[in-house]
């Protein structure tokens, strides 16, 4: 989910919460507090904990809250994970560090340090475009094991490690696509889901795609996901969460400015709005004020 901001920079709780219930509202299952997209990178613990608790509180059981809460600091990583679970999220998502590049075995270090710590589930986020290291299957598959760490987030790209994932892992174990343009794919071999860029807009759409392919109709699946296609692909036409955050305050829900440093120049702003704006205006938005 995206994160609310004032005019004045700080974050918008009041409008955070509204944000939640409109996106669950919208289709969702759940929502990621704190991700890229939420632009936890821009903020600090106390702010980030009580936009955990304050999107808990909002949504209730309608819907899940998981918790960005780890970076490349093992200790501050289980520091932030065991105040979450104090706040009542139902979740962590546990990203590959980045910068620091660890090997794999620190890799498993880390993550069930951090799984150790905590009794809530956790949810691997490999996402190398991002942390500059790919966590390859072999590791995802020996964390699939740790009781509580329960699915991958995957946005590797990587179609046969993505597969072999799937494939190889306990039963139980979930593996969602981190990107919107993968999940029919990853879906059609096995996969459970889609943390999902596009599903602050369009989650109906997404939720009915997915649903097709539960029910087998590959055919009506894959014509949704080639109907989305150019949607996916322009909420990335400059770097996230800057065009999800322009689209959802275009189609009337403000959410006001990002922080820097995700804030473009005008002459950037100006060529991807043109770029953008006749391709969502395609696109019903599912997400309403209440």
């Amino acid at each position: 989910m995206v994160t609310p901001f004032t005019e004045e920079g700080e974050v918008d709780y009041s409008r955070a919460r509204e944000l939640a219930k409109a996106v669950i509202r919208s289709g969702s299952d759940g929502l990621v507090i704190g991700g890229t997209t939420g632009e936890a990178p821009s903020m600090n613990d106390d702010e980030l904990l009580q936009l955990f608790a304050e999107t808990k509180e909002a949504i209730g059981d309608d819907g899940a809250v998981v918790a960005g809460t780890t970076n490349n600091n093992t200790r501050a990583s289980i520091a932030l994970s065991r105040e979450a679970e104090k706040v009542g999220v139902d979740a962590i998502l546990m990203t590959v560090p980045a910068y620091n590049k660890p090997t794999m075995g620190g890799l498993y270090k880390h993550f069930t340090a951090i799984a150790d710590a905590v009794s809530i589930p956790g949810i691997l986020y490999n996402v190398p475009t991002r942390t500059a290291l790919n966590m390859d299957a072999a590791t995802t598959l020996r964390l699939a094991e740790v009781p509580n760490i329960v699915g991958v987030k995957e946005a590797s790209s990587n179609p046969d490690q993505i597969a072999y994932v799937i494939k190889d892992s306990p039963e139980g174990f979930k593996v969602w696509s981190g990107n919107d343009n993968e999940t029919f794919a990853t879906m059609a071999t096995g996969g459970y889901g889609i943390v999902s860029v596009a599903g602050n807009i369009i989650s109906r759409q997404v939720r009915n795609m997915m649903g097709l392919v539960l029910e087998g109709d590959i055919e009506a699946a894959a014509a949704e996901h080639l109907r989305m296609l150019p949607m996916f692909n322009a909420l990335f036409f400059i770097t996230n969460p800057i065009p999800v955050r322009y689209a959802i305050n275009r189609s009337g829900f403000n959410v006001g400015s990002a922080r820097m440093p995700m804030i473009p120049d005008a002459a950037e702003l100006k060529a991807f709005s043109q770029r953008f704006d006749p391709i969502m205006d395609q696109y019903e938005i599912d997400l309403s004020e209440a």
